[in-house]
Formats: structure tokens, C-alpha cells, sequence
């Protein structure tokens, strides 16, 4: 399978366990990366024969910024849910990146990455 990967689109989200989290939000960012078999595309040069990573894009930050869930777990589901709709993709990994998580100790990032595929794989 091939690749396009999507890295750190950013959205406001107000996803959280915390009241605080569903009342002030906070940024969360995500990577997809969808796998696909480009080789159509590339024939024919044709962007219908692909997925169109822009459209992909401004979909999975409409679902960082829309209806909030407890947890990022849930977040990445829908995420993947999103990107496999895509009549092209045939699996995907993402990545949620919590950078501000109420952790009470210093840290640089939290993530959940979950990979997700069609039925019948991606062989």
C-alpha cells in the first residue's frame, strides 16, 4: 500500500473528561496517515482516482472542532471512521495528540495512534 500522510492538522476542541476541558477546549492535533494504492492516479493523472487530502483534511478538523467525546480514544475512532469513508483509502493510522492534558506533571505530549482497515484488509 502506499501513503499520504497528513501531519499536525490542529483544531479547538472541547474534548475531555474535566469540566474545565469542556468549557475552555484546547488544541488537539492529529496525523492520518491514509494507505491507498496511488498507481490509478498516477496513470491517469487524475485526482478522482485518489483521495483528496485537502477535502480529507478539512473533514477530520471538522470532527476535532464538532461534538465533544470523554476521551481521545473515542476522538481517533471517529476520526478513522472519517478517513475510511473514503472511497480510495482503504486503511488508516491516526494519531491524537493532546498537548495540553490536565497532567499534573511536566510533559511534552499525550497521544493515542489506533490503525483501522476496510473489511478484507489491505493486501
Amino acid at each position: 500500500m502506499d501513503r499520504i500522510t497528513l501531519s499536525g492538522l490542529r483544531g479547538r476542541g472541547l474534548h475531555g473528561v474535566y469540566p474545565r476541558e469542556r468549557v475552555e477546549g484546547q488544541t488537539f492535533v492529529v496525523d492520518a496517515a491514509l494507505e491507498l494504492d496511488t498507481r490509478p492516479a498516477a496513470a491517469d493523472d487524475e485526482l478522482s482516482r485518489t483521495a483528496d487530502y485537502g477535502a480529507i483534511a478539512e473533514k477530520l478538523v471538522a470532527v476535532i472542532e464538532g461534538e465533544p467525546v470523554n476521551l481521545i480514544e473515542t476522538l481517533a475512532a471517529r476520526l478513522a471512521e472519517i478517513a475510511l469513508a473514503e472511497p480510495a483509502v482503504r486503511a488508516v493510522e491516526i494519531t491524537v495528540h493532546k498537548p495540553d492534558a490536565p497532567i499534573t506533571v511536566p510533559f511534552d505530549d499525550v497521544t493515542v495512534s489506533i490503525r483501522r482497515e476496510k473489511p478484507g484488509g489491505t493486501r
